[in-house]
């Protein structure tokens, strides 16, 4: 049996574990239940990973997000670790199959969302396993007083029944003490250990600023350094605004999205990490498996829908413990805009019910069916269909997401891309020979200029309403005329997916969420409000806001935000007073060189030697041959 510490070398290039890791692992390996509460970065993977891979077996890990699930399969099978992950669309035929893979094959981790959990074909696989450990991520998640409820995971201790001999491990970043012993309840823990680690950063600078021109502000933050930063939107056109706007300021600069092709978001991910590019503009979909050390700033130039995420994405600063900066920059109609997107437009009960139907309708989904089958489609093609408000639906989709009803793969604002490939003259003499080819291809030459010498991202929806064509006509005419190679086409039909996770019963499936409805609702209203506190109080420091919200009692500052210099500023007069009066009293007794006078006075040096120099220009003391200062 290899060490804990042999594996992390082996498998994760790591000489040394991080602050309680080793801890956690131990405690896992003992078989005892064990609570982890890590910051972000804090390496909560590994405190799962390592001793499943000590031990014989394989680890069941429950997780609510399927990118992260897929991002830890593919990061432990780049490794040589076997993982695999039962996400939606499967068929029964293709689950049997992964579930005999698990079952007999070499794997050591099989993750599941806890809707997947609850299939009969799934617990009675489950059953028969060598299971050597539960971990359950973002644990918080099954209290409903947690800042992401949702009700499918109070249902994951069906797991310990099924598997009683194998210890469990919940793992989150953010959880106070009512949600701690709330999720050990729920999860049934049996005296876990409980491993918690202060959320405080001593390297981490916070600094708040309501600021009109961010970009001359970003600017003059960005255009001194030499290692890496990150810079927050809120949208997947401000991520490429944004990143434009950097780069005609001299900036190396380029933007990341969940709309980018895989290939593309890795390029870009490596060219940052590897210091070709100095400044990532990007999306929240930026931070899954994000784990660059280098990271001088951390820049919001948009408010964060709630401390939890911005907490988060402004942690991935300074992780190599040298100085950082999490900077958050907004105008006054920021505010405004925050609670309009978020708040103006939160769903009822009857809205989901409504949407719901409507879901189920435009996918043709039969009364008691569609457990489990995926359908692609188009937010803006559903929203026009059944003239649905966007904000609202899309807010929508994200309710019956947390609540387990449907699981949503989200790429909105995929936009296709077209280049002609041929010579005008010989487009033309295609366009003689095809009428489609002569509308279409004339539409695209009139809307978009340089589509002959770059890809050019194109709307189909607002092409069809110049062409007077409809949308299928065009893409199928798009196709034929990539199919002759008159152009290079990059085509995105739909920007999301919805897997139904229950069958359908329409007002039935949702009435017992009334109340769960009602908390998610009354705690997106608790999220904004408390960014909105975040940046107007100005009299308590930062990181100390951050905390108390996370659930530490501390009033220690950090002295390094912008509340805490502010704080410092506006004492400096009657400090520099205190100085100049100590100064003088020791130099009425005997003169003395600024080592003598530095030796006797508490003050910071740099503090002392300024109020010397002024000292001296007022003429309030003078230097002698020997160096010492002396009263005047």
């Amino acid at each position: 049996m290899k060490s804990p510490l042999h594996i992390l070398q082996e498998y994760w290039g790591f000489n040394n574990f991080r602050p309680l890791q080793e801890d956690i692992i131990q405690s896992v390996l003992e078989g005892r239940d064990t609570i982890a509460l890590l910051p972000t970065g804090g390496g909560k993977s590994l405190c799962f990973q390592i001793p499943a891979m000590v031990m014989e077996g394989l680890c069941i890990v429950i997780s609510p997000l399927v990118a992260l699930m897929n991002d830890q399969v593919a990061s432990l099978e780049s490794k040589g670790i076997k993982a695999m992950a039962l996400t939606g669309g499967l068929s029964s035929e293709a689950l049997t199959t992964q579930l005999d893979n698990a079952l007999y094959g070499p794997y050591k981790f099989l993750y599941l969302s806890p809707e997947r959990l609850q299939q009969e074909q799934v617990q009675w696989a489950l059953k028969k396993m060598n299971v050597n450990l539960i971990a359950v991520d973002e644990a918080h998640c099954i209290s409903q007083w947690g800042n992401d409820f949702r009700p499918s995971y109070q249902k994951i201790p069906v797991l310990k029944a099924l598997q009683p001999y194998a210890p469990t491990i919940a793992l989150t970043a953010t959880a106070t003490e009512e949600v701690l012993l709330d999720t050990i309840s729920e999860l049934k823990l049996e005296q876990p250990q409980i491993f918690k680690k202060s959320f405080a950063r001593t390297n981490l600078s916070y600094q708040v600023y309501q600021q009109s021109d961010k970009l001359h502000r970003i600017f003059q933050m960005l255009k001194p350094l030499k290692e890496s930063a990150v810079v927050y939107v809120r949208s997947r056109n401000q991520a490429e605004q944004w990143s434009q706007r950097l780069q005609q300021q001299g900036i190396s600069a380029t933007f990341y999205h969940g709309g980018l092709p895989p290939k593309v978001k890795q390029e870009r991910l490596d060219a940052w990490k590897q210091y070709r590019v100095s400044t990532m503009v990007a999306t929240t979909a930026f931070g899954m498996g994000i784990d660059h050390p280098n990271v001088r700033y951390v820049i919001h130039a948009q408010l964060p829908e709630s401390l939890e995420s911005y907490f988060q994405e402004a942690g991935r600063a300074g992780r190599d413990g040298k100085d950082a900066e999490a900077v958050l920059l907004y105008e006054a109609q920021d505010q405004q805009l925050l609670t309009k997107q978020f708040l103006d437009t939160l769903p009822t009960l009857q809205d989901l019910k409504k949407l719901y139907r409507t879901l189920c309708n435009y996918f043709q989904i039969p009364y008691g069916e569609g457990e489990f089958t995926e359908h692609s489609f188009s937010l803006n093609k559903l929203c026009q269909t059944y003239q649905l408000p966007i904000q609202q639906t899309y807010n929508g989709l994200n309710t019956l997401d947390r609540l387990g009803i449907i699981q949503l793969s989200k790429q909105f604002g995929r936009k296709s891309k077209i280049q002609f490939l041929v010579p005008s003259q010989s487009l033309l003499m295609a366009f003689e020979k095809n009428p489609s080819f002569s509308v279409v291809g004339k539409t695209l030459l009139r809307m978009y200029g340089g589509i002959f010498d770059n890809p050019n991202t194109i709307d189909l929806e607002w092409v069809a309403h110049k062409s007077g064509l409809a949308s299928d006509l065009i893409v199928g005419t798009l196709k034929e005329m990539a199919q002759q190679d008159l152009v290079d086409l990059q085509l995105f039909e739909t920007d999301a997916s919805i897997t139904f996770m229950v069958p359908r019963e329409d007002d039935r499936t949702l009435n017992p969420f009334r109340e769960a409805i009602e908390l998610v609702n009354n705690r997106k209203e608790r999220q904004v409000k408390a960014v909105l506190t975040y940046i107007a109080n100005t009299k308590v420091c930062l990181q100390v806001q951050l905390l108390r919200y996370f659930g530490e009692t501390t009033t220690q500052e950090c002295g390094r935000c912008s509340v805490c210099l502010e704080k410092r500023k506006s004492q400096q007069p009657l400090e520099t007073q205190v100085i100049a009066q100590k100064i003088l009293a020791l130099l009425q007794e005997t003169p003395m060189d600024s080592r003598n006078l530095l030796e006797n006075l508490t003050f910071a040096e740099a503090d002392v030697l300024k109020v010397l120099r002024a000292l001296l220009d007022r003429k309030l003391i003078q230097l002698n041959a020997v160096n010492q200062y002396y009263c005047s």
